[in-house]
C-alpha cells in the first residue's frame, strides 16, 4: 500500500501535524496516567481501523512496559479482568466518544458520570481531548491510506 499524500513531506501537512503534536504534548504532560492514554489511543484506533496508529501505540505501550496480555485484551476490555475500574471507564468513554454517530445523544450521562468518578476535571479535559485528537489522527491516516508496520518506538520524537 502506498499513501495517497506524503503527509511527512508536505509543508501544509507539516503545519497541521505540528499543531496536532502541540495538543498531544499538553495531554502527554497531563495527570492522566500514561498507561490509560495508550489504552485510549489503541481502542479508538481499533474502532477506526487505523493501522498506522495501532502500529505506533501498541509498540509505544509495550516499550513503556505494558504487558502483552493487556494489549491483546483491549478490544475485549468488558470481559477482561486485567483493567482497573478507572481504565474501564476511560475505555467506555473512548468507545462512545469515537462512535458518536452511532448513538442519538453522543456520550451517555451514565458513561460520563462513571468517568467523572475516577478522574478529576483536569484529567477529564485531557481524556476528552485525547479521544478527540486520536480520532483526528485516525481519520487523517485512514483517509490517506497511511501504510503501517514500520514504526519504530520514538520515531516521531
Amino acid at each position: 500500500m502506498e499513501a495517497r499524500l506524503n503527509i511527512f513531506g508536505n509543508a501544509a501537512a507539516g503545519k497541521v501535524m505540528r499543531y496536532f503534536g502541540s495538543a498531544g504534548k499538553v495531554i502527554t504532560d497531563s495527570a492522566l496516567p500514561a498507561a490509560t492514554q495508550e489504552l485510549v489511543k489503541i481502542r479508538a484506533s481499533q474502532i477506526n481501523g487505523c493501522g498506522m496508529c495501532l502500529d505506533m501505540h501498541t509498540k509505544d505501550a509495550a516499550a513503556a512496559g505494558e504487558t502483552a496480555v493487556r494489549l491483546a485484551m483491549i478490544a475485549a476490555w468488558r470481559e477482561a479482568t486485567v483493567f482497573t475500574e478507572a481504565e474501564r471507564a476511560a475505555l467506555e468513554l473512548t468507545e462512545q466518544g469515537t462512535r458518536i454517530a452511532d448513538a442519538a445523544g453522543g456520550v451517555s450521562d451514565e458513561v460520563w458520570a462513571n468517568a467523572a468518578k475516577h478522574y478529576d476535571e483536569d484529567q477529564l479535559v485531557a481524556l476528552v481531548s485525547l479521544i478527540a485528537l486520536i480520532n483526528a489522527y485516525n481519520r487523517l491516516n485512514v483517509i490517506n491510506q497511511q501504510p503501517a508496520g514500520d514504526y519504530r518506538v520514538g520515531q516521531f520524537g
